[in-house]
């Protein structure tokens, strides 16, 4: 067996005398041979394509943790879980460009008018549900008002009461005049009060709601999201989906073992990984743009009616009850296997 001094190992795996003492120090990565006088360690040449993996992967930012249960699966392996390991990286980046892009927006706008919003626009809006074709019951709630609106998804033997009791404890928010500056705190807040209302009625071990919901200042909209419900914009032509699915499925997309065309089949497609009484929610901030149109809608939409036949509908230049109508219709002529609720508002 061919062996090299720490020295001339690490120069050719690309890894520094103190990074191999540490791996050897952790079982990753442990010396061929140590000298029982001096101590010091010597590798074989056959330890350089594992040395080389381990460097590449501290490269890409893995954690020794999983390193360590990379280098001790086949190639074939140890490939499905450098993938999944990335996709959740370019979640996780996703999600902080989104935090980034809203922090230099607010402090942009802060110092150009301190605690005043520049440019007043209004919504135009509208909002139903629907049982649909199978359900017995209706269990979402739909509701949009001049500043409020909202989607929620109740389950569970008590999931309407749930759906409503979300919902109508955010109403008080389509009175409230607020600005850019303060939205989120003060939608933070309400939601820790609709978490109670749903607490109030619905036994949360087994009931519960999603909740979307999107609050106008009069320039920006802030949003709170928890679920499987989902916020669209429509802009220039592009539909946009600007929340992320709190669901089994959608774990699995972003590690990469599932495709969104596998995930509409899958049969875990309806757990949700948090709703409204079981984890944190989403907050964001956007900037709106006259002509901006959003879409909030419960899965009984999405579950049955594409993206592509979403967007030409919401394109159509019908005002927002007739788009309502024409949304909920898709999805009954689809089957309507699920509660349809849609709420379409546009930026005047």
């Amino acid at each position: 067996m061919s062996m090299l001094t720490i020295g001339a190992f690490a120069r050719a795996c690309r890894l520094s005398p103190k990074a191999l003492r540490l791996y050897d120090e952790l079982e990753l990565l442990r010396p061929a041979r140590v000298d029982p006088d001096t101590g010091y360690r010597y590798y074989a040449v056959e330890q350089l394509e594992r040395a080389r993996l381990v460097a590449w992967l501290r490269r890409l930012g893995m954690p020794l943790a999983s390193i360590r249960e990379v280098c001790a699966l086949e190639p074939a392996a140890a490939a499905r879980e450098i993938r999944a390991f990335w996709a959740r990286v370019e979640a996780e980046t996703a999600e902080r460009r989104d935090l980034a892009g809203f922090l230099v927006d607010h402090l942009a706008a802060t110092a150009a008018v301190p605690g005043k919003d520049t440019t007043m626009l209004e919504l135009r809006y509208s909002a139903h549900s629907d049982r649909g074709q199978v359900r017995p019951t209706n269990q979402d709630t739909a509701y949009a008002g001049a500043r409020l609106l909202a989607v929620a998804d109740g389950f569970g033997p008590a999931g309407g009461p749930a759906s409503s009791a979300a919902v109508e404890a955010l109403r008080f928010l389509d009175t409230e005049e607020v600005s850019a500056g303060n939205v989120l705190n003060l939608l933070e807040e309400a939601v820790r009060g609709a978490t109670d209302a749903v607490r109030d009625v619905a036994d949360p071990e087994e009931n519960g709601t999603t909740l979307t919901a999107l609050l106008w200042t009069g320039s920006k909209l802030a949003l709170v999201h928890i679920g499987d419900s989902r916020a669209y914009l429509l802009r220039g032509g592009g539909l946009f989906r600007i929340t992320h699915d709190h669901s089994v499925v959608q774990s699995l997309i972003d590690e990469g073992r599932l495709t969104a065309e596998e995930a509409g089949s899958h049969p875990q497609r309806s757990l949700l990984l948090k709703a409204l009484t079981t984890g944190a929610p989403d907050l964001k901030l956007h900037d709106s743009r006259r002509g901006d149109r959003y879409l909030l809608c419960s899965d009984g939409l999405t579950g049955v009616v594409p993206e592509h036949r979403i967007r030409e509908l919401l394109a159509t230049g019908r005002d927002p009850e007739e788009t309502v109508r024409s949304l909920v219709d898709a999805a009954n002529a689809a089957g309507g296997p699920d509660n349809i609720s849609c709420v379409v508002a546009d930026v005047v």
